[in-house]
């Protein structure tokens, strides 16, 4: 018995009330009371002998022992879920994949594909989970990861699934109209941002040759391709959107074009997975299926 190890439950209650900053959001996700997360929590602190968090009112923050101690649960946690996978993968009871992936081009693109592979793999499962930010595979428990860069992810293999292109202005008829009705243009209406590209609007209007209206930093931020397309469709405003990403709400009608020019757009997605691990039957299989779909598929 191994006594200096505390309970998992603990454990997993303070990694996800860390994580996310509450109790309650914690309580939510571990599919657990308040109080029970509150308890295990506690009695974590009580067990080391070390404040976890301070707490004041109804608010808590990590403190210093607490956040190097979240990090190092956390990197144990995602290693034991890697570990639990590749058991299951060898035992025999149907191979697993665990793919790290871009929210909106999984649910656009991937994921309605995911049957084709499915009918010719029937023995692999294959588990998707979001990450929009760069990451070591040391650290995390995935066998490969979809992502959008520059180039290949170092330390990697893979290959580039297609080019990205461009980010095309998109809005509703009715906000275009309104466009041409204001003796602003585009300056007279809301733009509407990515999180993750915060300059992109002044890059376009500086491709157009044109100023750039001081209210485009105004606008609202999402922090998803998919939440800016239904904020466009809703008639919030003007988007930058990938061009692959809104041809079908285009072709529909829902969405027009707000102006002729376009951002040209360097980055690419990729799919790749550690050079030093030799990839398995599944992952192999996924891998030229993959290539397969990018091969044909139309930006």
């Amino acid at each position: 018995m191994r006594h200096g190890i505390p309970n998992l439950g603990a454990l997993q209650a303070f990694e996800a009330t860390a994580r996310l900053g509450s109790f309650s959001r914690a309580a939510e996700e571990l599919s657990l009371t308040h109080s029970a997360v509150f308890r295990q929590v506690a009695s974590l602190e009580e067990r080391l002998g070390v404040q976890l968090f301070t707490r004041v009112r109804r608010r808590i923050a990590l403190t210093d022992a607490g956040a190097e101690y979240a990090a190092r649960v956390r990197h144990h946690l995602d290693q034991l879920e890697k570990d639990t996978f590749g058991l299951i993968s060898r035992a025999g009871l149907g191979r697993s994949l665990h793919i790290a992936v871009l929210p909106t081009l999984a649910t656009t693109w991937l994921v309605p594909r995911l049957p084709g592979f499915r009918r010719g793999h029937e023995d692999v499962s294959v588990s998707l989970s979001v990450r929009t930010r760069p990451f070591q595979f040391n650290d995390h428990p995935f066998d490969a990861a979809v992502y959008h860069a520059l180039q290949i992810w170092p330390g990697t293999i893979g290959f580039k699934l297609f080019d990205e292109k461009e980010l095309v202005p998109v809005c509703t008829p009715a906000v275009r109209q309104a466009i041409a009705d204001h003796p602003e243009g585009m300056g007279g209406v809301s733009h509407l941002h990515m999180m993750s590209r915060p300059d992109v609007w002044r890059q376009w209007y500086r491709e157009q040759g044109r100023d750039c209206p001081p209210s485009v930093g105004t606008g609202p931020r999402y922090e998803l391709f998919t939440m800016l397309l239904a904020a466009a469709q809703a008639g919030m405003g003007v988007a930058l959107v990938p061009g692959f990403l809104a041809r079908q709400a285009l072709a529909a009608g829902e969405l027009t074009t707000a102006g002729e020019g376009v951002l040209p757009v360097a980055e690419a997605y990729y799919f790749s997975y550690p050079a030093q691990d030799h990839p398995s039957e599944a992952l192999q299989a996924f891998e030229a299926w993959l290539r397969a779909e990018a091969s044909g598929t139309e930006q």
